[in-house]
């Protein structure tokens, strides 16, 4: 998908993950030769906000599709490729940096908590003969992240200060350390895993960790705002009750096996994702511009 086109998939079908019973019936339509399950409540802070709701759309809805999945092959006699787009929040206070397909699993939050039950049940369908498969995805972003996410949050808030719309950009804690990579590297990772030929668990990641400070200093580059330090404040709202201090990923196993390799750098998403805002914001204005004779 062309973030610059901003083309939205339409929905052929629609179901809730979780409510077991209704799945079998999607996949006897569909029949499917690959599922990839990218469903789910994606937000660390919302599943704060609402935990019950993210264990069941994330892990229910995760099992349901694996149940719903094994038991068509089975009737059918026709295997279903699964690919979970699991998350390095399943990892959370991990002793390992960077971490791999092998650190230990110990979430600091619903969400992660969720994930890891995702996770391991895929395991559980692959012992059981499936191919089930964990795309353990680190941060991957584009100018299609929504706003509720601390990336698009501040580069959508760097352009509307660059441009003279807002003037401060508040954020919980910046030192978090995340490995960002690019959204669409990511998918071409999970496509991957569901031609390779065999089903596993592969972490996909750059291997390079940044601050959430490091994205706000590249964001107003950017923009091309200078001494924007006074500009940012700390903003207890947004501080999480528990985040892991630095999450990074080690993918080997991916390179050495799928051939995948990310191919867009840190500053280079930090950049276009400003421009994308910038552009965003500008043909905001022109309407405005255009009414008023400027």
């Amino acid at each position: 998908m062309r973030a610059d086109s901003e083309r939205v998939v339409p929905l052929l079908h629609t179901v809730d993950l979780s409510v077991p019973g209704n799945v079998p019936p999607l996949l006897d339509e569909v029949q499917p030769d690959v599922i990839f399950n990218l469903a789910g409540i994606s937000s660390v802070a919302r599943s704060w906000e609402e935990p019950a709701a993210t264990i069941a759309i994330n892990g229910v809805g995760a099992s349901s599709l694996l149940e719903a999945a094994w038991q068509r092959s089975t009737r059918t006699d026709k295997g279903i490729k699964f690919i979970q787009a699991s998350s390095a929040e399943i990892f959370g206070h991990a002793t390992d940096v960077p971490q791999h397909e092998a650190s230990r699993i110990q979430p600091v939050s619903p969400y992660g908590a969720s994930k890891a039950f995702a996770h391991q049940l895929v395991g559980v369908y692959r012992e059981r003969g499936m191919f089930a498969s964990s795309a353990i995805l680190y941060n991957h972003e584009s100018p299609l992240r929504s706003p509720a996410f601390v990336t698009r949050k501040i580069t959508s808030q760097v352009a509307r200060i660059a441009l003279g719309f807002d003037e401060r950009l508040r954020l919980g804690n910046t030192e978090v350390r995340r490995d960002w990579g690019w959204a669409p590297d990511y998918v071409d990772a999970m496509i991957k895993m569901a031609l390779h030929s065999r089903a596993d668990d592969f972490v996909i990641a750059t291997g390079k960790s940044h601050t959430v400070g490091d994205f706000v200093r590249l964001a107003f580059e950017a923009a091309g705002v200078e001494r924007w330090e006074n500009l940012v404040e700390f903003d207890e709202r947004f501080a999480r009750p528990a985040d892991p201090v630095e999450m990074r990923g080690d993918a080997t196993k991916a390179q050495r096996e799928l051939g995948w390799h990310p191919t867009v750098s840190f500053d280079d998403i930090v950049k276009r994702m400003v421009e994308y805002d910038m552009s965003r914001e500008r043909s905001r204005m022109a309407p405005v511009e255009r009414e008023t004779g400027r």
